[in-house]
């Protein structure tokens, strides 16, 4: 048995060896590693390909559309809680209910107070600027077909959302002073993050 075990060793290590190249042949030449500097292009690539072109004014503000806390980028227009109400029954209610509560997506209305941890992030109690409502439904919404809505839509969509929080009267008509100018209750529960590193939260 003690003789086996070179034996098998042996062989084991001659079938994993590579096969030595045929009498008068040479390996194939290995691709060297490119240099770190190297170009991402081979030489031949041309300098210019020949498509695409220079974004115009035009193109670029159709994509910069994003609404600061401040209200900086609202467009112009206004919407009322009525008009909003029957956009919100065409556009909205599939997603989150009659009153905003049933769902079956995110719950969107909700006064509920809370101390250390919210306990959702309906709008009424987790938001905290009324603008970003704006500028997250212009974007996103509706879920199906984002972007079609237009401005005066999504301001008199927003105002019945915050109406139905409880933020502002049945007849308020919201444009881009007025949406700036609603205090959220979230408001203060948000502070900037000033951590230089580490896992510990302010």
């Amino acid at each position: 048995m003690r003789r086996l075990f070179p034996c098998l060793a042996a062989l084991a290590a001659s079938a994993c060896a590579p096969e030595p190249p045929p009498a008068g042949s040479e390996r194939p030449a290995q691709t060297p590693e490119p240099a770190a500097d190297a170009p991402g292009l081979p030489g031949h690539a041309p300098e210019h390909f020949g498509f695409g072109s220079a974004a115009s004014p035009e193109r670029v503000a159709i994509w910069d559309i994003d609404v600061k806390p401040d209200g900086e980028g609202l467009p112009p227009g206004s919407g009322s809680v009525a008009d909003g109400r029957r956009v919100y029954e065409v556009s909205c209610l599939q997603c989150h209910g009659p009153t905003g509560t049933e769902g079956p997506n995110d719950r969107l209305v909700s006064a509920s107070e809370w101390e250390q941890w919210p306990p959702g992030r309906a709008v009424g109690m987790y938001w905290p600027y009324a603008t970003t409502l704006f500028d997250y439904t212009r974007r996103a919404m509706p879920q199906t077909t984002p972007g079609t809505l237009s401005d005066d839509e999504v301001y008199a969509v927003v105002a019945y959302v915050l109406h139905l929080n409880g933020l502002v009267p049945a007849d308020a008509v919201l444009d881009a002073e007025a949406l700036a100018a609603i205090e959220m209750p979230a408001r203060e529960r948000f502070v900037p993050d000033n951590r230089t590193g580490g896992p510990v939260v302010r």
